[in-house]
């Protein structure tokens, strides 16, 4: 099949068929960080945090038994391979949560959100790609790699899995299975929750579309001759690559962050025709488009540095419990809280 299709093609293929159930669970399952975290600050609903909960335990599971089965090395994935900088999370992420708010939607958000006809979903899709390869890898690239250097991991992998396995010597499956097991059981722990088996689906969808994704790269990487790294699905840098082959694909291979867009895209606007709820709609504040315009530049930002979204750290490197995953996620919930609380309430007390 590779010799028919190619790496490249092959690891877009992965892509969107996970990024196609990601978009479905965004439009038929309403799964969105924002949306959770709003829920949970001002309308006193947890579900959608909860899901979150069933996806990242999910996930786990999937994952740490793909590696147990020699289908995922662990050394290879991205967010295990690389050395953990607490700062980049803790600053990344703030910049992330803040950006989300002011936006109103995180970059898997805004895509999901654009496949149903938002327009101004659009926009932010755009500004956000653009400005993760500023920082990536264009003008202000200099100055991450100074203020934030990163380096191939040495020693014991940065994982909470693998530090546990270390400690307790046993493999890092075991401690793995069980913290995955708990935040199952946590998310279930609620009865509104256990109410909801529609959202419990939904969270579990989205694991699996992540261990799709390590399990599928990681297959074509060890089958494939190309040198093609092991990834799971992220939107940050994808939006960017998606935008340069989208210009110059004659000069471009196609890839697995390429497939992702392109899937999520699909999924959302296919669960959008499904609830009826497909519609073109524009932004007709310029001060509204302002704030989703900044918000989109500081997401782009926070997601380089954090080396990832709400979806990338939030989900992905969660799956493999990378030290980074848990801080960068406390801080995008912090910087969000933030952006909220600005928007919805203000910050000066009630008179």
């Amino acid at each position: 099949m590779l010799e028919f299709l190619g790496e490249p093609t092959a690891v877009a293929l992965v892509g969107l068929a996970g990024g196609l159930l990601l978009g479905l669970a965004a439009r038929l399952g309403r799964f969105c960080t924002l949306g959770a975290i709003e829920d949970a600050l001002y309308a006193n609903d947890t579900r959608r945090l909860r899901m979150w909960g069933v996806a990242i335990g999910v996930a786990i599971i999937g994952s740490f038994t793909a590696m147990s089965l020699g289908l995922l090395p662990a050394e290879n994935t991205l967010y295990l391979m690389q050395s953990w900088s607490p700062a980049a999370s803790i600053i990344g992420g703030l910049l992330f949560g803040y950006g989300m708010a002011l936006a109103g939607n995180c970059g898997f958000g805004a895509l999901a959100r654009f496949g149903g006809g938002d327009l101004r979903s659009f926009v932010i899709v755009l500004v956000m790609g653009l400005s993760s390869f500023a920082v990536l890898s264009g003008p202000l690239a200099y100055l991450r790699v100074a203020v934030f250097p990163t380096s191939p991991s040495t020693g014991s992998l940065p994982g909470i899995a693998h530090l546990l396995g270390d400690q307790l010597s046993m493999s890092p499956t075991v401690p793995a299975l069980l913290i995955g097991t708990l935040f199952i059981a946590i998310a279930l722990a609620a009865r509104q929750m256990r109410n909801s088996p529609a959202m419990i689906f939904w969270g579990a969808v989205v694991g699996v579309a992540i261990v799709s994704g390590w399990v599928g790269t990681a297959w074509v990487a060890a089958h494939g001759f190309a040198a093609l790294p092991v990834v799971s699905h992220t939107f940050s840098r994808p939006l960017g690559e998606t935008m340069l082959y989208v210009m110059t694909s004659s000069g471009r291979s196609l890839s697995f962050g390429i497939g992702s867009v392109v899937g999520v895209l699909a999924g959302a606007f296919i669960g959008s025709l499904l609830k009826g709820h497909f519609r073109w709609e524009a932004c007709e504040d310029p001060r509204e488009l302002r704030r989703q315009i900044t918000g989109a530049v500081l997401m782009g930002t926070g997601a380089v540095v954090a080396l990832g979204c709400t979806v990338g750290q939030g989900l992905s490197a969660f799956s493999v419990l990378a030290f980074s995953a848990p801080v960068t996620m406390a801080a995008v919930f912090a910087g969000a809280a933030i952006g909220l609380r600005q928007l919805i309430t203000g910050f000066l007390p009630a008179a």
